[in-house]
């Protein structure tokens, strides 16, 4: 039977910094200190370190392109969802004779903050608008 090979032993002398971040992170990991030394060193001796790291960036990158993908699409709706509320809006309301203006101002005044208290209660527990009309779109689409 063939004998393990036995570590070779080597005296590294560290900047007190980069000691520190080291056994923090040992005890982190409640590995040794010189098993996570041999890891690094490995990996920055590593001839395709280069590339797993490439891998690793290119990665997180696709991540953040397709969360910036459906932020864009968010806001897409959103825009889009105003902007046909407002037509709606100024093309089916007539002006109102200066008379009654006064008193509509003042009912806009408490509906805009019912408005405003309900979106509130809304954004923080209810579905979203965007949720809403694509399992709207999903149900009259046919199967």
């Amino acid at each position: 039977m063939i004998a393990p090979k036995k570590k070779a032993q080597m005296s590294v002398y560290l900047d007190p910094d980069v000691m520190k971040t080291l056994s923090a992170y040992a005890a982190r990991r409640e590995q040794p200190m010189s098993l996570i030394a041999e890891a690094a060193i490995a990996s920055f001796l590593s001839p395709d370190a280069d590339e797993r790291r490439e891998a690793a960036v290119a990665k997180r990158l696709d991540q953040v392109d397709r969360r910036i993908s459906r932020l864009e699409r968010d806001m897409g709706i959103s825009v889009e969802t105003l902007a046909l509320f407002v037509r709606f809006w100024l093309t089916t309301t007539p002006p109102l004779p200066e008379p009654a203006a006064k008193a509509a101002r003042a009912q806009a005044a408490a509906r805009y903050d019912n408005f405003v208290a309900a979106l509130g209660r809304r954004l923080s527990q209810g579905p979203k608008l965007r949720q809403e009309i694509l399992e709207d779109i999903q149900e009259s689409e046919p199967t």
